[in-house]
């Protein structure tokens, strides 16, 4: 006996099946056809939910970057007030989420390419600059508008670092070096 879920209940189950796809075959495993054969429900459910494959590439990275914002947010409420400590926990998180799905990254990179998909990317940064220069403001003596580009160019290093050694500890050290008074 199949259980009917609720409309919301249906998306979620089949967001996750999306993530389980993602994870075991990449993004370009992740198709329509493919998802609701993992998910055990018709093709049409799935229309129905995500419309198109980029639909679907959307809301999934809008999924997992609510889950990496959310990680980000706790560890900063639960740093000591200081900077280093509000760096160094941001330096963490974004790579324990990096690390502990993989997934984004890989939708992240699928979603590229379309101005629909770039809009959306561009919305989820701007909510990533937004939370790092709130979390950094009590620490800064930069200007609202200089405190976010700053934000900007850390969250690219921080792109750029992912995958080195020691990318989190000189991912730190640009937070709190970008926040320093110039020097003349």
């Amino acid at each position: 006996m199949t259980v009917r879920l609720s409309k919301q209940a249906r998306r979620e189950q089949l967001l996750d099946a999306a993530v389980a796809l993602v994870r075991s075959r990449g993004a370009d495993g992740l198709t329509l056809v493919t998802l609701a054969e993992a998910a055990g429900v018709s093709r049409p459910i799935v229309y129905d939910h995500f419309g198109t494959r980029s639909g679907l590439l959307i809301e999934l990275y809008r999924r997992l970057d609510e889950r990496h914002k959310t990680a980000i947010e706790a560890a900063v409420r639960e740093a000591a007030p200081e900077l280093d400590d509000v760096a160094r926990v941001i330096g963490a998180a974004y790579f324990a989420c990096v690390s502990e799905m993989p997934e984004l990254a890989a939708v992240s990179a699928a979603v590229k390419g379309t101005p629909e998909t770039e809009a959306v990317q561009r919305e989820l940064l701007d909510g990533y600059v937004e939370l790092m220069a709130a979390a950094l403001a009590p620490y800064s003596k930069l200007g609202a508008d200089a405190l976010r580009l700053r934000c900007v160019g850390v969250l690219g290093a921080a792109e750029a670092l992912a995958s080195r050694p020691g990318g989190e500890e000189a991912l730190v050290a640009l937070i709190v070096g970008g926040l320093l008074p110039r020097r003349c």
